[in-house]
């Protein structure tokens, strides 16, 4: 496989969907794996688009298949990631990111040990809470749960191969962006994207 597997985490509130898709609009050949799921559609949702919604018993079958790179239930929800379809998209040289919880990276990583992870990071705590406040939608006792949920979820930065701090949103995708581009470099990456040359190079 020629193409990279990115694995993309964060804590609720850090930039992370803003920066993907910031990325995905500068960067070509890279693209975002679409998710399954068994919840309901929403008004303005598109089958494909937004997620694979997908029934419950079929779900479970393509569990017991080995059908997903990882999986969750979420509040009676569950949601997974197309192993196929990851697969199909790197043999055919492109990037995938995945935009997953740290729960999700592991089970990852266990699969796809070449993926390279990235963790966004808020530059303080204090920031972290304006932000989630700046959206206008939650009560105090619902930021106050996202606020202790991020300091858990930003206990496992360590897991991840590397650490970008979204504190000014141009460098913070300047940052991604070298990450993709030295990821193409990589000796794995070309090895396999130009195995052709290197025979001519030696023989």
């Amino acid at each position: 496989m020629s193409g990279t597997l990115f694995v993309v985490s964060a804590a609720s509130g850090t930039g992370k969907t803003s920066l993907v898709k910031a990325l995905l609009d500068v960067k070509e050949g890279i693209g975002v794996s679409v998710s399954h799921t068994t919840r309901p559609m929403r008004p303005g949702e598109e089958d494909g688009v937004n997620y694979h919604f997908t029934a419950r018993d079929d779900f479970q079958r393509m569990i017991e298949a080995g059908d997903f790179l990882e999986y969750a239930e979420v509040f009676g929800n569950l949601y997974g990631t197309s192993r196929p379809w990851v697969d199909a998209q790197l043999k055919s040289d492109r990037d995938v990111i995945l935009e997953i919880d740290w729960q999700g990276a592991q089970q990852v990583r266990r699969l796809m040990p070449d993926a390279i992870s990235l963790f966004i990071l808020p530059p303080s705590l204090t920031v972290l809470e304006q932000r989630l406040r700046g959206r206008g939608t939650d009560a105090e006792e619902v930021i106050a749960h996202r606020l202790r949920e991020a300091q858990g979820d930003i206990s496992h930065y360590a897991e991840f191969d590397y650490l970008v701090i979204n504190d000014d949103f141009n460098a913070a995708l300047a940052d991604l962006k070298a990450i993709v581009r030295a990821a193409r470099l990589s000796h794995r990456s070309q090895t396999a994207r130009h195995e052709h040359l290197l025979t001519r190079l030696i023989t």
